[in-house]
C-alpha cells in the first residue's frame, strides 16, 4: 500500500475531500481483515466460551459475572489490535472498537436513567405502597394469581423484569407464605408477565431498547407487539389457572406512608420517557440525551425537597417486610438525594453488559457473525432463524444473542425485526434461567419456586411462544 507524502494532496483536493458525501469518503477507508480462519479468530472463540462458561457458574464460584467478560473483551481486542498493527492498519481497528464503545455509552446512559428513577420509587415506598395495597384486598389465590400476573406484565413495560417480578413475589411471598403450591405456580406467571410485559415497549427490555436505538424500529412501532404479548402471557396463564387453589389466604393487614414527592416523581419518569422519545423521533438526537435531561428533572427536584426539607422523620407505621430505619439513623440520610440512588446501580450487570457488547463486537470485526447471518438469514430464512433466537435465549442471554443480531445488520423487513425483538423478549421464559427475572425469584423463593418447577410448565410457555409469534405474523402481516 502506498501512502502519500505531507503536502501532497493540492487545497483543492483537500477542500473536495472535506465537503465530499460520507459515503464517498467511507470508500477510500480500508476494509476490515476477516480473521475468522487466523489464529486471533479460533483464539477469540476460545476466550469467550470461557468466559461465558465462568458466567453461567457465577453462583457456585461466587465469581461476579462482569470479571471474565471484561477480561475476555479485552483479550479479544489486544489480538486484533496486534494483527492489525502489523498490516498497518491500526486506525481501522481503533475505529471499529470506538463504534462499540459509542454503542455501549448510549445505552448505558439511558438504562442508567431509567435504574434511578426505579430505585427513587422505591426509596419513596412507591413498591411498598403498592405491595401493602395488594395484601389488604382480601383477594382469593386465584385472584390474587391473575393480579399479580397482570400487574407484572404492565408495569415491566417502563421497568425492567427483575425488579417487577421480585416486587410481584413479595406480595405473593406475603400473602400465600402458608401454600408453597400456589407461590411456586404463581411466580412461573409472574416470570412469564414480566418477560412478555418488556417485549411490547424499549423502555421495558434491554434487547428492545437496542433495537430502538439502533433505528430499525420506530417508537411507536413496538407497541403493535402489544397483543402478541399478551397472548405469550395469557394462555400458559389460562393454564396454570387450574393449578391454583380455590381457597382464600389467611387476611393480613398492614399500612404503610408514603414518603413525600413520591407522585411527582412518577409523573417527571413518565415525563422523562415522553424527553427521550421526543428526542429520539422528532428531533434525531440519541434517547439516552433525553433521558439524560430527565435526569435533571429529577435532579432538580430533588433540590427542591431538599430545600423544603422540614427536619422530621419520616413517619414509619409498619408494613411487611419493610425493614424499619433504626432509630440512630441520622435524619439527613432521609433526604432525597439522586446521587444516593447512583451509588445503588447494578454496576456488575452494567459491567457485564460492557464485556458483552465488546465481545460481540469484536467476533463482528473477526468476520464470524458475518458467516453466521449468511448461514442463518440466507440459508434458513428469517423466520427460521429469528424463532431460533427465542429459543435459544433460554439457554443463553438474550442480551449478546441480540447484540450479535445488531451487528450481523441483516436485510429484514419491519415484520421480522419485531419478531425477532418478541422472540427474543419472551423466549427467555422457556426455562427459569432464561432470564433475570427467574434467576432473581429462585433466589427470592429459594426451596419454593425452583428449576424444576418452571421446567414442569414448560410446555404450556413453549404454546404461548408459538401462539404469540403466530399472532404477529396473522395480525401484522402486512409489514412482512
Amino acid at each position: 500500500m502506498k501512502y502519500l507524502k505531507p503536502g501532497s494532496i493540492s487545497l483543492s483536493a483537500a477542500i473536495w475531500l472535506i465537503f465530499s458525501p460520507t459515503d464517498v469518503l467511507a470508500l477510500s477507508q480500508p476494509q476490515p481483515l476477516d480473521l475468522s480462519g487466523h489464529w486471533v479468530g479460533f483464539a477469540s472463540i476460545a476466550v469467550f466460551a470461557v468466559a461465558y462458561v465462568l458466567v453461567v457458574l457465577e453462583e457456585a464460584l461466587q465469581l461476579r459475572k462482569s470479571i471474565p467478560m471484561m477480561l475476555a473483551a479485552a483479550l479479544i481486542w489486544v489480538g486484533i489490535a496486534l494483527v492489525y498493527k502489523q498490516q498497518g492498519l491500526s486506525s481501522v481497528a481503533e475505529a471499529a472498537i470506538r463504534h462499540d464503545v459509542l454503542d455501549y455509552g448510549e445505552l448505558l446512559l439511558f438504562i442508567i436513567v431509567s435504574i434511578v428513577y426505579i430505585n427513587a420509587m422505591e426509596e419513596r415506598r412507591v413498591f411498598d405502597c403498592l405491595r401493602v395495597w395488594l395484601v389488604n384486598r382480601k383477594l382469593s389465590y386465584r385472584q390474587l394469581f391473575w393480579v399479580t400476573g397482570l400487574l407484572a406484565f404492565f408495569i415491566s413495560s417502563v421497568s425492567n423484569n427483575m425488579t417487577t417480578a421480585m416486587l410481584m413475589c413479595a406480595v405473593i411471598m406475603a400473602v400465600g407464605k402458608d401454600n408453597p403450591k400456589f407461590v411456586g405456580v404463581a411466580c412461573v406467571n409472574t416470570v412469564v408477565a414480566a418477560n412478555a410485559g418488556g417485549a411490547f415497549c424499549p423502555f421495558g427490555d434491554i434487547t428492545t431498547l437496542m433495537v430502538w436505538q439502533k433505528g430499525f424500529i420506530q417508537f411507536w412501532t413496538f407497541f403493535k407487539l402489544f397483543i402478541p404479548s399478551v397472548v405469550n402471557f395469557l394462555i400458559p396463564a389460562a393454564l396454570m389457572h387450574f393449578a391454583i387453589p380455590k381457597a382464600e389466604p389467611a387476611q393480613i393487614q398492614a399500612r404503610i406512608v408514603i414518603r413525600r414527592g413520591a407522585k411527582r416523581i412518577v409523573l417527571l419518569f413518565l415525563l422523562t420517557i415522553l424527553t427521550a422519545v421526543v428526542f429520539q423521533n422528532s428531533l434525531q438526537l440519541p434517547a439516552a440525551v433525553g433521558m439524560m435531561a430527565g435526569l435533571a428533572y429529577l435532579q432538580l427536584f430533588g433540590y427542591f425537597l431538599h430545600i423544603t426539607h422540614d427536619d422530621e422523620m419520616d413517619a414509619d407505621l409498619g408494613s411487611i417486610h419493610y425493614q424499619k430505619p433504626p432509630a440512630t439513623e441520622d435524619d439527613a440520610e432521609l433526604r432525597f438525594d439522586v446521587f444516593h440512588h447512583l451509588e445503588r446501580l447494578e454496576w456488575d450487570t452494567l459491567l457485564f453488559f460492557y464485556g458483552v457488547v465488546l465481545c460481540v463486537g469484536g467476533m463482528n470485526f473477526i468476520g464470524f457473525l458475518h458467516r453466521l447471518s449468511g448461514f442463518l438469514y440466507g440459508e434458513l430464512g428469517a423466520t427460521s432463524a429469528n424463532t431460533l433466537v427465542g429459543i435459544s435465549s433460554a439457554l443463553i442471554d438474550n442480551i449478546p444473542v441480540m447484540f450479535a443480531i445488531l451487528s450481523m445488520h441483516p436485510e429484514m423487513s419491519e415484520g421480522q425485526w419485531l419478531l425477532v425483538t418478541l422472540a427474543a423478549g419472551v423466549g427467555g421464559s422457556l426455562l427459569a434461567i432464561g432470564s433475570a427475572a427467574g434467576v432473581a425469584l429462585m433466589g427470592q423463593a429459594r426451596g419454593i419456586y425452583t428449576f424444576t418447577t418452571h421446567l414442569k410448565w414448560t410446555p404450556a410457555i413453549a404454546l404461548g411462544y408459538f401462539c404469540s409469534l403466530g399472532t404477529h405474523f396473522l395480525i401484522n402481516s402486512t409489514m412482512f
